[in-house]
């Protein structure tokens, strides 16, 4: 099936036909491709590792149910990250502020995406523990405002474009490259005021 608006087929897009048409094997290979960036968005949202992991499996159940839905409109990370989105949202909302402040101390792939991401903050050469530095970001994340956070979080975390940020959160562009860049801007600030200067 062509795309509605001109805009080509992904892979993802393929693998979303097969699974519309019975091919369970394009659905593990979905699953492959998207379950480590899932748990890596919710983690940087959540700070809570095991219920990253349930909100991923939940996304991806939700992906398959509603793959007869989907359209291949080259648009799919933005249709699954909306999904992963709102899960987050109905969640946090659920739960107590007690269980949104857990911290994990893991040495697991989420301190290596948060070491990457301190990278991003700072250069290399300018921090010299990293695994120190990834837990600082990752604390200072959650000081943010929540659509800060998300906004930073899609685009360093989930590896999405500023456009496919805007449209799962419904803003425009200007809007969120507005908070991107304020987001940055209050990681530095708050970096510095623990004594990280870039």
């Amino acid at each position: 099936m062509p795309p509605s608006d001109g805009e080509p087929l992904t892979d993802d897009d393929q693998l979303m036909i097969a699974i519309q048409g019975g091919d369970s094997l394009a659905f593990e290979t979905l699953v492959a491709r998207h379950q480590q960036p899932l748990i890596s968005f919710f983690f940087s949202n959540t700070r809570d590792i095991q219920f990253s992991e349930d909100l991923t499996q939940e996304t991806l159940l939700r992906v398959y149910d509603q793959a007869w839905d989907y359209l291949p409109t080259g648009r799919f990370r933005g249709w699954m990250y909306r999904i992963a989105r709102n899960l987050l949202i109905d969640n946090i909302r659920r739960r107590s502020h007690d269980a949104l402040v857990k911290s994990i101390r893991g040495t697991g792939d989420e301190q290596c995406v948060l070491a990457g991401l301190a990278g991003d903050v700072f250069s290399p050469d300018e921090v010299a523990d990293q695994r120190e530095m990834a837990q600082l970001v990752d604390e200072l994340l959650q000081e943010l405002p929540e659509e800060q956070r998300l906004t930073f979080t899609l685009h360093h975390f989930a590896d999405l474009s500023l456009p496919e940020v805007a449209e799962i959160l419904h803003a425009n562009t200007a809007t969120t490259k507005s908070r991107l860049r304020l987001a940055r801007e209050k990681l530095q600030e708050k970096l510095a005021a623990r004594g990280v200067r870039g």
